[in-house]
């Protein structure tokens, strides 16, 4: 793709740009769309914009951003136009601490883990709907929190397969909690089917910018190449991200309970979501104590 005829077309020459994401990765898939960061100090959601039959992905960012989670989106970032500069200062910051960024976004995680495992278990209590899409977080919470500690960026197309790749250590052996717990083994073409639909409904009622058709050509691939299992987690970490985004208005949302039903592919037996909160919860904590104490 003619990433600079692409950047003029937009009207962003303005501004310092990067690219980022899978494709400046050394693995990435044809479906996989093209991350452009736009540095020019907006607070925009993503934009998504069909461009020479690709699909690029406008994120909009700032030089003065200090969230590690943020940042570590940039480790990496390939520079597309950078006048003054402004931007290879950020990404040499970045480099200067990126094992401290990867250690901050991971114990992030793993608190954040911790906290939908006790939402999850209160939501029990209370006969909250929503209990079991705490748990889909929880879990990847903690899958996330395992990437970063092996200085892999979030990467919910990739991150099965790299987590299955890892070398074996104490840490890594919670990997297992993450496949145990978060339901690839019932991945079969015909649910992830119905899991794509409700992932589209609920992706267009929160993010309303077309990712939807993203979400369609990933999941297209992954099933053409037999990859249920990566279909299926990534749909559900895309689900984790919108349902996030609405975490504090759930009250006001409860008739969004019969999409993500589906689309999280939801746990019904209280018993055995009781269960698995107990078990991502103990891993997570097993986590922070290692790297707290390291």
């Amino acid at each position: 793709m003619n990433i600079k005829k692409f950047v003029e077309d937009e009207g962003l020459s303005e501004f310092p740009i990067g690219l980022t994401g899978c494709r400046v990765s050394d693995f990435y898939f044809d479906s996989c769309d093209y991350d452009i960061v736009v540095f020019d100090e907006k607070s925009e959601l993503e934009k998504i914009v069909k461009f020479e039959n690709d699909f690029v992905m406008i994120h909009h960012a700032s030089l003065s951003e200090t969230r590690s989670k943020k940042l570590l989106q940039y480790d990496a970032l390939k520079i597309i136009q950078d006048e003054s500069w402004d931007l290879r200062m950020l990404l040499s910051k970045i480099n200067e601490k990126r094992n401290l960024l990867f250690l901050d976004f991971a114990k992030n995680c793993l608190i954040e883990s911790i906290f939908c495992c006790q939402k999850t278990k209160e939501s029990i209590q209370t006969s909250d709907v929503f209990a079991p899409c705490w748990q889909k977080c929880a879990t990847y919470y903690l899958a996330d929190a395992i990437s970063a500690i092996s200085h892999q960026r979030s990467s919910p197309s990739h991150m099965l397969d790299s987590l299955r790749k890892l070398k074996k250590t104490p840490i890594n052996e919670n990997i297992s909690v993450v496949t145990q717990t978060v339901g690839i083994e019932r991945s079969i073409p015909t649910l992830l089917e119905r899991m794509l639909k409700s992932t589209i409904g609920f992706s267009d009622l929160i993010e309303k910018n077309n990712h939807s058709q993203i979400i369609q050509q990933k999941h297209d691939f992954f099933v053409k190449n037999s990859m249920l299992s990566d279909c299926y987690f990534y749909l559900g970490y895309i689900n984790k991200e919108n349902f996030l985004k609405i975490k504090d208005n759930l009250s006001r949302r409860q008739d969004l309970i019969y999409l993500l039903k589906i689309a999280f592919d939801v746990e019904s037996d209280e018993n055995l979501l009781e269960q698995q909160s107990e078990t991502v919860q103990k891993s997570a904590n097993s986590v922070l104590e290692i790297i707290s104490s390291a």
